[in-house]
This record gives structure tokens, sequence and C-alpha cells, in this order.
């Protein structure tokens, strides 16, 4: 790839699991009355009352420096069933508040590190989200994000028993330079045990988690990762960027110097590396991140034009409401977003209440709706149609030099991303996000888009 686009493209920009994106949403003070609003406008209009369910479990041992999500660092397991008691006070808030009763498509268990609790509390937690719902006969979407030094036998049959059929191990890097400037150390024995534990109990879908462009990672550093990883061929890999933000993650993200990170096209060089390989071995380019087998739902979905993108990231369920439990978490009814509470004791004390504990949010006006499926549809189709005549002319001009440069193009009032084009893809989207226009100001506030 050549280095003058990435210098030329490498902008700080959104990635995308939402349109507006978090930093730009106008309802910063969003009440449950408000967003249940959105939910029942949402049952009105598409007559389904499937759902997909996210669950943060916000609880680690160790502090990973690489990590931007919401968390808290413990080794205290007596958080463990007030917070699950609180997930579930949630849940039961929303069943009691619901005008039908949600039959649940996808569930998925993040965090944090989900295998921090123990295999009886999370049996509790999802027998009782299951218990008040009903569960679609193909839901094949349960999942749950499991850290290799810490996931028992125990957890991966408990929650196979519940129906959880897919679980992603958190990887990173193997090199042992890399895991100590990123605080996140397991050999590849922890990983593999778990990974054949998996197979053998039934799991039909396992996923590593890779990340590029870390701290003193080198070329030879994700050849030797990905050589690991192969021996093991899990069904999917996301191969994620490293988004620096120390800006928002604070201390955490600066427990490195910042030299040590690749930079530019050194950074997309790892990427290039890690997918040469991966196409190698079989593997699928899926979206922005992600690899898969061609058996696997993910690159089905991908063929098929049917993947979908929400804040899980990508996925094959496109259910029209997405309800997240848990602090911090995020729910989106297409109509709208609502976060919780970002403190554990703040989110309990208001479930506990009998409140839902969103605290901010966005209600999506209707050129907000519009612009939401173009993105959706670039990030997961690479293409858009635009049937706007003047929206598509302010688009063209946006995105001039992306044609010029040979990374987009025009097909009538279709807009593809070129193979050489899928790096860019969050520039391509820029180029549609009003909230970009204007000179807005990006540093600060999103990662570098390649």
């Amino acid at each position: 790839m050549s280095h003058k686009l990435i210098q030329k493209y490498n902008v700080p920009g959104p990635r995308y699991t939402s349109y507006p994106t978090v930093p730009f949403w106008k309802n910063p003070t969003l009440n449950e009355s408000e967003w249940l609003d959105t939910i029942h406008l949402n049952y009105r209009t598409f007559a389904s009352n499937e759902i997909s369910v996210y669950v943060h479990l916000p609880f680690c041992e160790s502090l990973c420096t690489f990590c931007g999500c919401h968390k808290r660092i413990t080794k205290n397991h007596t958080v463990e069933s007030p917070y699950i008691d609180a997930v579930i006070a949630e849940w039961k808030i929303y069943m009691s508040k619901l005008d039908f009763i949600p039959v649940i498509r996808e569930l998925h268990l993040g965090g944090g590190t989900p295998t921090f609790f123990s295999p009886s509390e999370l049996q509790r937690l999802v027998s009782t989200l299951i218990y008040l719902a009903y569960v679609h006969p193909s839901a094949y979407e349960f999942s749950f994000e499991a850290h290799p030094n810490n996931t028992t036998d125990a957890h991966l049959e408990v929650l196979f028993g519940l129906g959880f059929k897919r679980l992603s191990l958190g990887i990173q890097d193997y090199s042992p330079t890399v895991q100590q400037a990123i605080h996140r150390t397991q050999p590849f024995e922890n990983v593999a045990s778990v990974h054949a534990k998996a197979k053998e109990i039934g799991y039909s879908s396992i996923s590593h988690d890779l990340v590029f462009g870390l701290p003193k990672q080198t070329v030879v550093d994700v050849q030797n990762t990905v050589a690991k990883t192969l021996l093991l061929l899990p069904d999917r890999i996301s191969l994620y960027s490293y988004a620096h933000v120390p800006w928002v993650k604070g201390v955490g993200q600066r427990g490195y110097d910042e030299r040590d990170l690749p930079q530019d096209h050194e950074k997309r060089e790892l990427y290039e590396v890690a997918k040469s390989l991966l196409e190698d071995a079989g593997y699928l380019e899926v979206g922005m991140d992600h690899f898969a087998l061609p058996h696997d739902s993910l690159a089905i979905a991908m063929k098929n034009k049917t993947l979908h993108r929400n804040f899980m990231g990508y996925t094959t369920q496109n259910t029209p409401l997405m309800i997240g439990l848990g602090m911090s978490s995020i729910s989106d009814s297409w109509f709208g977003f609502a976060q919780n509470e970002k403190t554990v004791e703040e989110y309990q004390v208001r479930v506990h209440r009998g409140e839902l504990p969103v605290f901010r949010g966005h209600i999506l006006q209707s050129e907000d709706l519009v612009i939401r499926c173009h993105i959706l549809d670039l990030m997961c189709h690479f293409e858009t149609e635009v049937k706007d005549m003047l929206f598509l002319e302010d688009v063209k001009n946006r995105l001039s030099e992306m044609v010029e440069d040979g990374l987009v193009r025009f097909e009538e009032n279709k807009l593809v991303i070129t193979e050489a084009g899928i790096p860019f893809v969050r520039n391509a989207c820029m180029a549609f996000d009003r909230d970009l226009q204007g000179g807005h100001k990006r540093e600060g506030m999103f990662s570098k888009t390649v």
C-alpha cells in the first residue's frame, strides 16, 4: 500500500459502530421515558419482538494497557453477586415496561472479563434472563468473551448448556515483549487448552481476537502470532487496530512510551502481513477488521450481504432492538441510542431504585436514519446506493480525491469501495457524516482511521 496514501488518509475518524457517533449525541440528559418511547416506536414500526441482548461484565483482575473498554480492576470477587443482582434487576425493569415479551435471538457477554465471574454466577444471570423472556429456536448466536488464563472447563460447560455456541478468546499478540508492554501475559499453551476443550464440548464458532499496532510490535511478532493462531484454526479471527486514545482512557494507555507505537505505514504493514497469511490459509476478509473460514456464519453473511454492524461489532443478526444491560452498556432501538451509567456504584443505585439507569443518548431524526443506512451499507458491504441527487452530488464532491486516488468509484448513483479502498472505508463514511462537516474538531476525539 502506498505510504503517500496512508499519510494522506490516516486521520482521526470514527469506527462507526453507530451513527451518529457517541461524541455527537444530542440528548445528554436522555431520560427513561424518552428512551422507552423509542422502543415503543420500534415495536409499532417493525411489528417484531425479536431482540439482541448485550451484557457488560466490567471486572478484570489486572489492567491491560491496550484496552479501551469501561472496566473496574479488582481481585475482590465478592463484587460478583451484587453486580449480577443489579443486572437481573435491570432486566426485570425492562420486562415490566415493555409492551411485548421479547424473543432473544442474540446474547453476548462482554467486558471487562466475563470469565472473571464464577460459572455459578454466570449461570444465575443467563438462566434468569432467558426465563423472563423467550429464546428464538434458531438463536445460535449466544457468545461470550473469555480470558484464556481464567476460563475453566466449568465456564465452558455451564455456558454451553445454556445455549452458548460461540466464544471469543482475547489473544492480542504472543510476543513476550509485547505482552509485557500491554500488561497482558498468557502463554500459547493456555489458549490451546481452552480452544481444544471448547471444540470438544461442541462450540461451533471460536474466535481469536488479535490486535495490530501495539507497542513494540514488529512484523516478526505478527508473523509468529498468526502462525500460532493457524495451528488452532479458529473459525473467526478479529484483527483489530489498536486505538490509541489516552485522552479518554487516561493512565492505562500511557503505560509505555508513545515512541514504541508503530506509526502510519509501519502499522499498516502489520495488518497487511497478517491478512496475507490468513488469506493464504483460506480465511476470507469480512468487513473492516474480521476474517472467517468459509463455513462460518460471518463469512456466509458477508457473501449474502446480510452482514450487520452494531455496538457489538459485526454480527449475522439484525434485530430491530438491541438492549444493553450493565454499567456503561449502550442500547439501540434504531430510532434512538441510550447509554447506562458509567460507574458500577451509580448503575447499581439506580436499578435498585427501580429505574432504568440510562443517563445520555440520542434520538435519531429522519436525516440521521438515512445517513445511518448509508454508513451501515459501506461498513458491511462496501457499497451504498444514494437516491437523493443533491445529496449524491455533495458526497461526490467530498469524495473527489478518493475517486482520483482509486479508492472509491461511482456507478451512476451507487458508491462502491474499491479493493484498494477497503482500508480507507472509514474515510469514505466520513463523507456522509454531517457531524464532521464544517471543520468540527476530530483530534482528541477519535483514533486514526488506518
